[in-house]
């Protein structure tokens, strides 16, 4: 078991002491700079750590006159290294943050004429197809219809409106693979 010498306890009250009086001033100090209450409290926490851990007795080194500056000093040393670590590390962001800038909105030409033939296609598909089969896709599809509801409009029953709508998709479908074959 290791004893704790006379020296090691007074630096720890004397350690405990400065704390109370300068942690406050000097969370609100890094909590102005930093903007975040935990990552302020982290720094001051790291300055002290560091302040400890800077034993001026064995390092032949003399106490700093006024600790308070010390700490200060730590302080702002450590908020501009956090600084620079985070410029190089970058701006870290999840993918949903910046999906919209990594999306081209506008798609490549070849891409641009692929839908627009599909486009085409579909229209031509959703032409041919008698009033009422297009009505009932359109309205589910498009203006979001329930079934019994597109039934009342087109004066036909639920399972008619069905048939309907499987009828037009089978037919887009296949519009849309006669160009892909």
């Amino acid at each position: 078991m290791t004893s704790i010498s006379s020296e090691q306890t007074a630096a720890a009250s004397d350690l405990d002491a400065i704390f109370r009086l300068y942690y406050q001033e000097l969370n609100r100090f890094a909590y102005r700079k930093l903007g975040d209450r935990e990552a302020a409290a982290d720094v001051v926490q790291d300055a002290f750590v560091r302040y400890l851990a800077s034993d001026f007795a064995a390092q032949d080194r003399q106490a700093p006159a006024s600790p308070r500056f010390f700490l200060w000093r730590i302080v702002s040393n450590l908020m501009i290294d956090g600084a620079r670590r985070d410029r190089r590390r970058g701006i870290h962001a999840t993918l949903d943050d910046v999906s919209e800038h990594l999306v081209d909105p506008m798609p490549m030409p070849d891409r641009l004429l692929e839908s627009r033939e599909d486009f085409l296609l579909v229209k031509r598909a959703l032409d041919s197809l008698p009033f009422k089969c297009r009505a009932a896709l359109l309205l589910n599809r498009i203006e979001g219809l329930t079934h019994a509801q597109i039934a009342e409009r087109l004066e036909v029953s639920p399972s008619m409106v069905s048939k309907y709508i499987v009828t037009a998709l089978r037919r887009c479908m296949n519009g849309l693979s006669s160009l892909r074959a």
